[in-house]
């Protein structure tokens, strides 16, 4: 897969909603539901981060669920994006971006979301072919003035700003021209995951999902 193919599949993901729901889930058994409840609530775009034992047995059981779109988050290295795309994830996610995790997912056509923290490495990566990007950690890094303030000279760049963004501050990030979507985990608040609340798991999600753009 090339970068540029893995561009415009991320692109597709990123316009399916404009919330994509990061996950860290502890016990497989809660995949299910969980994926159910945010696909009802209109968030098709799941990612699983790789950041518990669990993640790979969650990917495996999210992509039986109708509707739903399972990728995996947190990919670290080569494995992360075999081991992911062999579980059944349709896409990947980096918080940054090396050699080694580029050439891995264009070689196994798993489209990959690569992360960017600052101008020069979005300059990089669009030299390469990505003209999707992930900006993260997005509030850490000066939130949604900084991508505006980065947008300004590397318009061919679109973003997925994650890390710190919350319902309260999404507006933001979604007002620019430069953003596609955002990337959050209040849609999933652990206690209600831990507590079964999925009714109303799928309420936050339904709330996001009418986010505008």
């Amino acid at each position: 897969m090339t970068p540029e193919t893995a561009s415009i599949r991320s692109r597709e993901l990123c316009m399916m909603a404009p919330v994509i729901p990061v996950l860290v889930v502890d016990d497989a058994a809660h995949a299910v539901p969980l994926a159910r409840a945010l696909v009802a609530g209109g968030l098709p775009v799941l990612e699983v981060t790789l950041r518990t034992a669990a993640a790979l047995d969650v990917i495996r059981e999210m992509a039986t669920v109708t509707g739903g779109i399972v990728g995996a988050g947190t990919l670290l290295t080569p494995k992360d994006g075999e081991d992911a795309k062999a579980a059944g994830a349709l896409f990947g996610v980096s918080p940054g971006a090396t050699n080694l995790i580029l050439d891995a997912c264009e070689a196994n056509d798993l489209p990959l979301l690569p992360g960017v923290a600052t101008a020069s490495e979005a300059m990089r990566l669009l030299e390469r072919g990505y003209t999707v990007q992930k900006f993260f950690p997005a509030q850490a890094n000066g939130g949604a003035p900084a991508l505006k303030a980065i947008g300004s000279p590397i318009p061919q760049v679109s973003f997925c700003p994650t890390g710190g963004v919350s319902l309260k501050n999404a507006n933001d990030y979604l007002s620019l021209s430069n953003t596609l979507c955002v990337g959050g985990s209040w849609v999933a608040p652990k206690d209600k995951v831990l507590s079964g609340d999925w009714d109303g798991i799928t309420a936050l999600a339904a709330v996001a999902s009418q986010l505008a753009r």
